[in-house]
């Protein structure tokens, strides 16, 4: 290596999991490759297929012995994050397409169930939601173990190896699993850095759990780093600096003594209420996407969930789709926040989220089709089961039910004459449900916010889903990286529908919420609270650092910012006089 390769380099990737770490690099692998594919005659089916079951046990047991693990270290909420894995395994979708492949195709078992889990993999890589794109990881991590078991290779029941470097150490790779993550040797691994991953997939969420400071998408990082090389993990600004300068270092542990003091600070605020430094409130409630994470949402203090995605019960097997499974679900969650308010959104499927077996073939542009409240309006055998569950969730605390991805007014009308439908139907059936529920439409394309004033009539409130309205009013890919730059929440476009999106709500009396990332962007903050939002839905992680930074701000000043920004024609310089505010009010949050 050239000696000037030798000097400090940064790169920059996704803070996951706060904290910071000075270790050496261990680079971990791939430890399976593709399996070969191998013709077999009639007589080998029946022994293949026991070949796989007994895969399928083995894996269900070693899935099991790892939850009990977590659930040691963790607790039941991280672990619970396994019994996805467990539905996963069981999936009678894919096992039911193995099977009648292996039957007509005459090949060898294992193959066949790679090629199988890897077309479900290559649909859910190109879906434009996060979340659900992030779940891929979670089926080739089943996946994986399911191959390792059918493998005759030594290799084949081994968990993360260690080489190269003794002692305690930061591990470099393409992407960790959960499993990865869950086998991940404290005494050794002091955090983790990954070329792939977003915020939500469940390797951050349990890195998070876990207390490992991680950084992942950092792209090519493995090209530029070694075995045994120095580097600083910085969990909190997302960087990895490899060979670090005796100055970088010196900053900081400077750095680490401000963020501990901060955290101590901001636990303070976990039972307060959330205000303006003039005393205005605003609702600052939490975004989930399982029932379990609920108990991490009240640690850090949410004033209610302000989103519930419902779209996990569409992508395991169809017992959990159920009615009454269903209502579990959501009554465990209203027991746990009350008396403050869930907020359920209606299934948010179809285009990029496909639910298996829902259409035929891939959309050719699935970001303008069949998606959201499109699809549930006209499959009842999902929409319908849905509604009374929240229905009958709503008999035993505070439920609201929320459309996904509304365009017009006679949409949102077909969807509440569904909900009355099947308040009646509770209705003749004995069912108790409240009949006040709130009703609510998220106002995410552009049409939506365009017509807030007449869609305002129709509805208790708005939850301004920012992601896709920033992707859908400068037609911008949030995930396509040749255009990423133009994805600006700060957009004056996106502002501007904002800002008339909320005062319409208020025009027509009812509250307007923001659930999408703008809510947890604190630079945003101050326009959020000056454009007159009722409530931010925020990530659990986020909570505590958007009540300190609104406990800054005052309503009038956020207004004048408003004012001083509408002028403006680029991103880049709203950004600029938000930056100019927040570094005056909470510098402290913004390192």
């Amino acid at each position: 290596m050239p000696e000037d390769s030798r000097e400090e380099r940064c790169f920059t990737g996704i803070a996951v999991s706060p904290g910071i770490v000075r270790a050496k690099v261990q680079m971990k692998g791939v430890l399976l490759g593709e399996p070969e594919s191998r013709r077999i005659v009639e007589a080998e089916v029946a022994p293949e297929k026991a070949r796989l079951q007994q895969a399928l046990v083995k894996t269900r047991g070693q899935i099991v012995e790892m939850r009990g693990k977590i659930e040691q270290v963790a607790g039941s909420e991280s672990a619970s994050i396994f019994d996805a894995h467990l539905l996963l395994l069981e999936d009678a979708t894919v096992l039911g397409e193995v099977t009648k492949l292996l039957e007509s195709e005459l090949r060898n078992v294992d193959r066949i169930y790679y090629e199988v889990i890897e077309r479900y993999l290559e649909s859910l890589r190109r879906i434009e939601d996060p979340y659900l794109r992030e779940r891929a990881v979670d089926i080739e991590d089943v996946a994986m173990r399911v191959l390792r078991n059918l493998s005759p290779d030594e290799h084949s029941e081994a968990e993360m190896v260690y080489e190269g470097v003794e002692g305690e150490f930061v591990l470099v790779a393409h992407d960790l699993t959960p499993s990865d993550t869950a086998s991940i040797d404290r005494n050794h691994v002091l955090g983790f850095a990954t070329e792939i991953g977003s915020s939500v997939s469940h390797t951050a969420i349990m890195a998070r759990s876990l207390n490992i400071p991680a950084v992942v998408g950092l792209q090519t990082i493995r090209s530029s780093v070694e075995t045994g090389d120095e580097v600083l993990l910085d969990g909190y600004n997302g960087l990895l600096i490899i060979r670090p300068s005796d100055e970088t270092l010196a900053s900081y542990e400077v750095l680490k003594a401000e963020k501990a003091v901060l955290l101590d600070d901001l636990k303070e605020l976990r039972d307060q209420e959330t205000e303006t430094a003039d005393g205005h409130q605003i609702t600052l409630s939490a975004n989930i996407e399982f029932a379990h994470e609920v108990s991490q949402v009240q640690k850090q203090g949410a004033e209610g969930v302000g989103l519930f995605r419902t779209e996990f019960f569409y992508a395991n097997e169809k017992k959990l789709r159920s009615e009454n499974a269903q209502t579990r679900q959501y009554v465990d969650v209203a027991a746990a926040v009350a008396p403050n308010a869930v907020i359920i959104r209606t299934v948010d499927l179809g285009g990029d989220k496909l639910m298996p077996g829902l259409i035929p073939e891939p959309e050719p542009n699935p970001f303008l089709g069949w998606r959201g409240i499109r699809v549930c309006l006209q499959e009842d055998d999902i929409f319908r089961p849905q509604l009374r569950a929240i229905l009958r969730a709503s008999a035993r605390g505070k439920v609201g039910v929320m459309f996904p991805f509304i365009c017009c007014v006679e949409e949102i009308r077909a969807a509440k004459v569904a909900l009355q439908e099947e308040k009646q139907n509770l209705r003749d059936a004995g069912e108790p449900f409240d009949e006040n529920i709130e009703v609510g439409a998220m106002i995410e394309i552009p049409s939506a916010a365009l017509m807030a004033d007449e869609l305002a009539r129709e509805v208790d409130f708005f939850s301004i889903g920012t992601n896709d309205l920033v992707q859908y009013t400068l037609a911008v890919d949030r995930v396509n990286d040749r255009v990423a730059d133009l994805f600006r929440s700060a957009n004056p476009a996106v502002l501007k529908l904002i800002k008339q999106v909320i005062e319409a709500a208020h025009r027509n009396g009812i509250w307007a919420g923001i659930c999408g990332e703008m809510a947890g962007d604190l630079l945003m903050t101050p326009l959020m609270i000056g454009f007159g939002v009722d409530e931010l839905s925020v990530g659990a992680s986020q909570l505590l650092s958007v009540r300190r930074a609104i406990s800054r701000l005052n309503v009038p000043e956020c207004q004048d910012l408003v004012k001083e920004i509408s002028g403006l024609s680029s991103a880049g310089e709203v950004e600029q006089c938000c930056r100019n505010l927040v570094m005056k009010k909470y510098p402290e949050l913004m390192s």
